[in-house]
């Protein structure tokens, strides 16, 4: 009976412990680490992983870009909201990393903003944070950056790799031994503490640890920012073998002595009554240096810009240091970025070339770094040549146009171009580049006739009122013009070149609705003011639309700052009822002064769209007059029973340029082209004063 007993107790302790493990293994499959908002995905090195967000990750602060598809430098827990996976209030997500993308579209989604880029090297994707069945993914996140998030307390860690190998003073070290991936050292102050540590305290190792450096470069050592990549840079390979093999042989002596071996912890501890000696010559050397934040560049100067700068014989090299000292200059004010202005160079003598185009850098310290090594070419001073290549070749998705930004080209001439200019501008102008010219030390009376074309300023730049060109007497007083120049470079709503006939109007559609019409017939007309509105790039900054629809009375449908999409402007339209009522046209035509163009931005083009089936019960000559006097350039298109005396009287001159006449409501569409020529015609005939 003792021996059955024994057996059935023997049983009964080994289901509960069976229990007691499958419940601890079912918990830690569950468990999510947490992140922060600011975690960015690049410095998480594990390819796929569930996190839980904490609430609050909204913020604009923490930046996202992309859409669906996200670059690596986004939020983890930013993206997770833009993509509808999570709300502001957190919760568990999945992250898979995946393959850098050519282009990242920004969009808004959920409340977050998320940036548009040119290309990024890695990307990832965020879906619910339900673990994939047989995937093991981890509790304890890799981390690349310097700064571990699992340190509080605000104290930061420098992470420094060798490159030289001679013997170093052996090291007293009380630590666990991690297995590393890099060889490194790692700095911490006196009083850091790991805020994870096992649960049972692991009997503590001295380890005595030799570090390979060569006797020619005992203590050299380079710094190395690390931006989230987990390859190893081959100038660190070797050390790193040499690590991996030194630490596999401490593993094997700390077994062979019978001696716990502890899990790696996110920091080492270092007692305050030790002193460590690594060779450095002073205390300065030991204080941990905080990472200098990157810009993203101005918001609020998002701008392509490209600068030929002048490389020809004429100038000289010390005017040519001048130059690039003054392109440094620029440089820094801009503040280059992203999410700001990006800058491209093309240096131009005979022939012009590109030093670097809009994508090569991203912050402005990379960018003095490289205008310092550009060499002079020599050669003339061939402008013209140099702007048809920049309107051919610069501005080209390929080369990190973004589209949405404007594209500027200031042009920087020493005395004279040796070619002309003028073709090759209107062209560059018509294609929406902005051209500024800064010249330097220009023709003297004497020179004036060696001048191939004379005022070939005024007939490059895109308006010649002076404020796209700036001459600088000397090249020494070059330096004086940085601040006033990226002034005039970030004023968009200044950038005239930018501005075309399908992105610089505030439309204002009057539409009929009375009885006449009928709904069918409304619906037709609906189409046909969908038609042409699709056609015109519209937003907050470029066209904008809005809409009234008028009987015996007026209904403003919507305003020029209720949508700024597309789609969001097709939708409205669609969703306009119909009225039915009488015909008070010239009523209609001060409703949509007072109540729709009254509100139309300075710098737009005021443009009205009336649309009507019938003659009118009350007079349309004086309130369209008054609309023309107030810079309302209308257009007036009749159907059926219109009359043509009035859709001429309500038509900008001259007539037959604005006022159009269909038999029948389904021939409407017919139109669309025509007017849409006649805008834009209309647009590039202005005057370049």
């Amino acid at each position: 009976m003792k021996v059955i007993a024994m057996v059935l107790a023997f049983l009964l302790n080994c289901t509960f412990a069976n229990k007691e493990v499958a419940k601890k293994n079912k918990k830690s499959k569950l468990y999510a680490p947490q992140i922060e908002c600011d975690i960015k995905a690049a410095r998480i090195m594990n390819p796929e992983f569930i996190a839980k967000c904490p609430p609050g990750c909204q913020d604009a602060k923490y930046r996202v870009y992309g859409t669906d598809i996200y670059a690596s430098f986004s939020s983890v827990c930013g993206a997770a909201i833009h993509s509808g996976i999570i709300d502001k209030s957190g919760g568990k997500i999945l992250v898979q990393k995946v393959s850098g993308q050519s282009g990242y579209k920004g969009s808004y989604s959920n409340g977050i903003r998320s940036l548009s880029l040119p290309r990024w090297r890695e990307s990832f994707i965020v879906s619910e944070g339900k673990p994939k069945k047989g995937v093991q993914y981890p509790s304890i996140l890799d981390y690349s950056s310097v700064k571990s998030p699992s340190v509080k307390g605000g104290t930061s860690l420098r992470r420094e790799y060798l490159t030289t190998a001679s013997p170093l003073p052996d090291t007293q070290i009380v630590t666990s031994i991690p297995k590393p991936t890099i060889m490194t050292r790692e700095f911490v102050s006196t009083t850091l503490k790991p805020t994870a540590l096992p649960t049972t305290v692991p009997t503590t190792v001295t380890t005595k640890v030799m570090m390979v450096a060569t006797s020619k470069h005992q203590h050299a050592m380079h710094k190395v920012r690390d931006i989230g990549s987990s390859h190893v840079h081959p100038a660190y390979s070797s050390v790193e073998a040499v690590a991996s093999r030194q630490i596999q042989a401490v593993q094997g002596r700390i077994q062979n002595q019978g001696i716990q071996r502890q899990e790696p912890i996110a920091s080492f501890r270092k007692p305050a009554s030790s002193t460590v000696n690594l060779g450095f010559s002073s205390k300065e050397d030991l204080v941990p240096k905080p990472l200098e934040p990157v810009s993203q560049g101005n918001p609020n100067c998002k701008v392509d810009l490209s600068f030929l700068i002048d490389g020809s014989w004429s100038i000289g090299k010390r005017r040519f240091q001048i130059q690039k000292q003054f392109l440094k200059n620029v440089a820094q004010a801009l503040d280059i970025g992203v999410a700001g202005p990006l800058m491209g160079i093309i240096q131009y003598g005979d022939e012009p070339s590109t030093e670097f185009n809009l994508k090569t850098y991203s912050n402005s310290k990379d960018l003095k770094n490289a205008i310092e090594k550009i060499l002079q070419k020599g050669g003339l001073s061939n402008v013209g040549r140099a702007l048809s290549f920049v309107n051919k070749n610069f501005f080209d998705d390929s080369n990190g146009n973004r589209g949405g930004a404007p594209n500027v080209a200031i042009v920087m001439v020493d005395g004279w171009p040796t070619d002309k200019v003028e073709e090759a501008s209107r062209l560059a102008r018509e294609s929406g580049i902005n051209i500024f010219f800064v010249t330097i030390e220009g023709p003297d009376e004497n020179e004036k006739q060696n001048v191939i074309e004379p005022n070939f300023v005024d007939k490059a730049v895109c308006r010649t009122n002076g404020y796209y060109s700036i001459n600088v007497p000397s090249w020494f007083s070059l330096h004086k013009i940085v601040q006033p120049l990226v002034k005039r470079v970030c004023d968009s709503d200044r950038l005239m070149c930018s501005k075309t006939c399908i992105n610089s109007a505030d439309i204002g559609f009057v539409i009929d609705g009375s009885s006449s019409v009928g709904t069918g017939n409304f619906r037709t007309i609906l189409q046909f003011v969908a038609n042409i509105s699709k056609e015109f790039e519209i937003s907050d900054t470029d066209t904008r639309i809005g809409a009234v629809q008028y009987t015996y009375e007026q209904r403003l449908e919507f305003s020029f700052d209720k949508y700024s999409t597309k789609q969001d402007v097709l939708n409205a339209i669609k969703r306009i009822n119909y009225w039915s009522g009488g015909t008070s046209t010239g009523a209609a035509i001060n409703y949509a002064f007072e109540q729709l163009f009254s509100k139309s931005k300075p710098n737009k083009r005021k443009i009205m769209i009336l649309i009507t089936d019938g003659r009118s019960y009350d007079d349309v000559r004086g309130p369209a007059t008054a609309a023309h006097h107030n810079g309302i350039i209308a257009y007036s298109i009749g159907i059926a029973w219109a009359a043509q005396d009035e859709l001429e009287a309500i038509a900008t001159d001259p007539d037959r340029e604005h006022s159009f006449f269909v038999d029948e409501f389904d021939s409407l569409y017919r139109f669309v082209p025509r007017i849409i020529q006649n805008i834009c015609t209309e647009f590039n005939s202005q005057p370049r004063n």
